[in-house]
């Protein structure tokens, strides 16, 4: 096909990745991983304030296509080094510095349930499905997964998700806080797009660091989070854009950041 498996595209400083296989339901095949591999890169490459991951057609992504080969043929490394290689083009998002919105236009299953965890922001359909089932398949969850639900819902919930396999609706998902806002299927991509414009009309250079913080502050005793925000404080107070907000606080007028 000439059409990407993945497209990327950029307005405005706010980078779009579609997952574009809507007959195949976004499943992760070769060609979408190797398609999203490169989107991602790209999307790393540019000058963006926020990402917005959305799917084409009526569903996020339905994880594994277990009718292709995830694991190609002629890969010698061992059984684990190949299924942490499998998962790794969804993984780079982690390595995105700008905040990155799920636009989960529908369901989002197995490893496309991981792909959402991914994401720093969800916006999901609230008719839609989401969940891990891979015990249901005789597996256990892959792309971290068991990390990041947990951190999302606690762990019981998270327990009682991954161990049942059990699918949830976006209002469930709602509420467990696995997506920030469930709305309508036809009003997913616009929600996630006005957050994305009200993130990147922010002081980049302290989105960044607060998304850093966040990340880095999960692991840590809370006072060396206090110490890391110390560190990210410091260095946004001395920028451009700090000025300018304070400036604009004390004239009572809308900032204008430049990322400085």
């Amino acid at each position: 096909m000439s059409d990407p498996a993945v497209r990327f595209a950029v307005s405005d400083a706010i980078g779009i990745l579609t997952l574009n296989r809507p007959d195949n339901r976004n499943g992760m095949t070769p060609e979408l991983l190797d398609s999203f591999e490169a989107a991602s890169r790209q999307a790393r490459a540019a000058e963006l304030r926020c990402l917005v991951v959305t799917g084409s057609g009526s569903c996020f992504s339905s994880g594994a296509d277990f009718k292709s080969t995830l694991q190609r043929d002629g890969d010698h490394r061992t059984p684990s080094e190949r299924s942490y290689a499998m998962y790794e083009p969804f993984l780079s998002l982690l390595d995105i510095a700008v905040p990155v919105i799920g636009a989960l236009n529908g369901h989002a299953v197995g490893g496309g349930f991981g792909l959402a965890l991914i994401c720093d922001l969800r916006i999901g359909a609230r008719d839609a499905k989401y969940g891990a089932n891979f015990v249901r398949l005789g597996l256990a969850p892959g792309m971290a997964i068991s990390y990041l639900l947990p951190r999302l819902v606690g762990v019981a919930r998270a327990n009682e998700l991954l161990l049942t396999g059990r699918l949830i609706d976006g209002s469930e998902a709602e509420r467990l806080g696995i997506l920030n806002r469930a709305v309508a299927a036809g009003e997913v991509l616009g929600e996630a797009l006005a957050l994305a414009r009200t993130i990147a009309d922010n002081a980049p250079l302290a989105v960044r660091a607060t998304k850093r913080a966040i990340q880095r502050g999960l692991g840590l005793a809370v006072r060396d989070a206090a110490r890391l925000e110390a560190c990210a404080q410091a260095e946004t107070v001395a920028t451009g854009d700090a000025r300018e907000g304070i400036a604009a606080l004390l004239a009572k007028r809308p900032p204008t950041f430049t990322g400085s």
